[in-house]
């Protein structure tokens, strides 16, 4: 049996403040970037790569109908002690859904993907003809992660919009940060 090796992140995820947004000027922060791009209260939301649902959460609290996948039990379990939301395990690069949604939310995932094309075609075709592909991202201090110029030619090769807009406001990670993070919104 393989283990999925965010299962052991568990337990400590929520610990980063970006991750578990427990303290209120972080989650507000989240919040405040969020919510004005979702298109209207009870939107179909999927969240792929939810890890511990703490931005499925946010939008069901908001009033939206949230499905969060995940490919790490662990991180299910702790998401599902939060709320009564739609947690589904699952690879975020093939999602468990036949479904449409008006918004797929995936933030810290694409760059983690083998295949980020072969993801993101995935995740268009879960869109509904005038749904929105909110993602966050980054290019970390390791050197990892996607540039974003990267991110937003994988989109535009998908989709006439990619909109790009750059997260260095401290308050969205709790701290400064040296490193590269954006959210690309493509509504069409």
């Amino acid at each position: 049996m393989t283990t999925n090796p965010w299962d052991a992140e568990a337990a400590s995820f929520d610990e980063q403040p970006d991750h578990g947004l427990k303290d209120p000027a972080v989650r507000k922060a989240w919040a405040d970037l969020l919510l004005p791009l979702m298109p209207a209260a009870n939107s179909k939301v999927v969240d792929l790569g939810c890890g511990t649902g703490s931005l499925s959460l946010l939008l069901a609290e908001a009033g939206h109908d949230v499905c969060g996948i995940d490919s790490s039990a662990a991180m299910l379990d702790v998401a599902r002690k939060k709320a009564d939301i739609d947690f589904r395990e699952g690879d975020a690069a093939d999602p468990p859904t036949t479904e449409t949604y008006d918004v797929v939310l995936a933030r810290h995932v694409l760059w983690a993907m083998p295949d980020p094309g072969a993801a993101l075609d995935k995740w268009v075709a879960l869109l509904n003809p005038r749904g929105r592909l909110v993602l966050v991202e980054g290019r970390w201090f390791t050197g990892a992660g996607l540039a974003p110029d990267e991110c937003r030619d994988l989109v535009r090769a998908r989709r006439r919009e990619a909109d790009l807009r750059m997260l260095d406001d401290p308050a969205l990670w709790g701290r400064e940060i040296d490193d590269e993070r954006y959210l690309l919104l493509s509504r069409h």
